[in-house]
């Protein structure tokens, strides 16, 4: 399992995040740019950057300072999102990282989410920075989805703000709300140490699982600058990327929060759509529903989620709003994995995903069939499962 470590020495803002993580994995550059280019529609850098004794990076982009400031909805930024040509993770993590702003607006202002109409976090650089987030946060998870985050103190900052509501205390309201259960700290440097973008990829980012327990391998720091200068303290954002094999330890140990209820009153087709919403809940593993006889006699479905602790609440309102239910139970327990790993063999021209499973007896071998899928006919699917599991190259 990968762990990305994030120590906000400066503060944390969406440019510094991406500046920190390319810094970091610089393979990811040009999928990065270009994936932030595409929603903006202004062209991004990333510099080499130097200071306070330190090198790293600053991510940033080429917007026509000349250009009317405009206010743009939140509808339409997930239009553009959904229509836009990104990789499903990259899309996914951008839209969860708007809906985390868009939440935290509509609660401060009272007013429902799609009525939110972006200010600043509307321009094309934070634009820009949060697709960009979302791309690498995509590309931070592992072969299976897994990922940990964790983030150490952050500094709060102090006095005041100029936004488009006027002047506003800092953290600002929406940022106060979204930065609501993480530790943080007075180093007596005053101004905004997180932005509402960077306070937003936080909050975004607890969904992911706690780092796991043991020893794990630094694979590669990076270092992101912000624009400010501070008094005394580097404006930097630290990432640290390091990850455990799972190998190494035998089976993979950790929690998983549980929910389960039951549900007679929602017709099939409804609650098939409901529970793909539910699915789509960042830090949640797996939706499943099984036939039930309920009270009266009654068929119904019996619903189980299986999600990451830290998603367990975002978890619960999703079935509470995508379903009928009225009241459901929810547990954390224990999840004991095989160490496994996921290949590609190459067989007659197309690549086919395979995962090893370490079990007691000896490794084991599957296919993805959703990579066997495009081949017509039942024998031939089966001949070439047992090939690509076998390792052989058609």
């Amino acid at each position: 399992m990968r762990h990305l470590h994030l120590d906000a020495i400066g503060g944390i803002a969406g440019d510094m995040f991406v500046a920190a993580l390319l810094d970091a994995m610089p393979e990811h550059t040009p999928g990065c740019l270009r994936a932030a280019e595409t929603v903006a529609g202004v062209p991004c850098r990333l510099l080499a950057h130097r200071d306070a004794g330190l090198t790293g990076a600053r991510f940033g982009v080429a917007e026509d300072e000349h250009a009317p400031h405009v206010h743009t909805a939140w509808a339409e930024i997930r239009s553009r999102l959904n229509a836009a040509d990104l990789p499903p993770g990259a899309r996914r993590h951008a839209l969860g990282i708007f809906a985390a702003l868009a939440e935290a607006e509509a609660r401060v202002h009272g007013i429902a989410p799609d009525d939110v109409a972006f200010h600043e976090v509307g321009a094309a650089d934070s634009i820009a920075d949060i697709v960009a987030a979302g791309w690498l946060i995509a590309a931070h998870a592992d072969a299976d989805g897994d990922a940990a985050f964790s983030v150490g103190p952050l500094p709060l900052g102090g006095g005041r703000v100029r936004t488009a509501h006027g002047v506003l205390p800092v953290p600002a309201p929406a940022t106060a709300r979204l930065l609501e259960g993480f530790s943080t700290f007075d180093d007596g440097v005053g101004g905004e140490r997180v932005t509402p973008t960077g306070a937003a990829i936080l909050r975004h980012l607890a969904a992911y699982a706690p780092p796991p327990s043991g020893a794990r391998t630094l694979r590669a720091s990076g270092i992101g600058f912000g624009t400010r200068t501070l008094p005394g303290v580097p404006n930097i954002l630290r990432v640290l990327v390091s990850d455990r094999d799972a190998r190494a330890s035998g089976q993979i140990v950790r929690d998983l929060a549980v929910i389960e209820f039951e549900v007679d009153d929602q017709s099939p087709e409804d609650l098939a759509v409901g529970l793909d919403h539910v699915r789509g809940i960042a830090g949640v593993r797996d939706v499943t529903q099984t036939a039930a006889i309920g009270k009266k006699g009654r068929i119904a479905a019996h619903i189980q989620v299986l999600a990451d602790p830290a998603a367990l609440e975002a978890a619960v309102q999703a079935c509470f709003f995508e379903t009928s239910t009225i009241g459901l139970r929810t547990r954390v327990t224990q999840s004991r994995m095989l160490s496994r790993a996921t290949t590609e063999v190459p067989m007659a021209g197309e690549r086919i995903r395979v995962k090893r499973a370490e079990r007691p007896g000896g490794a084991t071998r599957k296919a993805e069939s959703d990579d066997l899928a495009a081949t017509p006919g039942y024998a031939a699917r089966r001949r070439l499962r047992a090939a690509a599991e076998r390792g052989d190259d058609e």
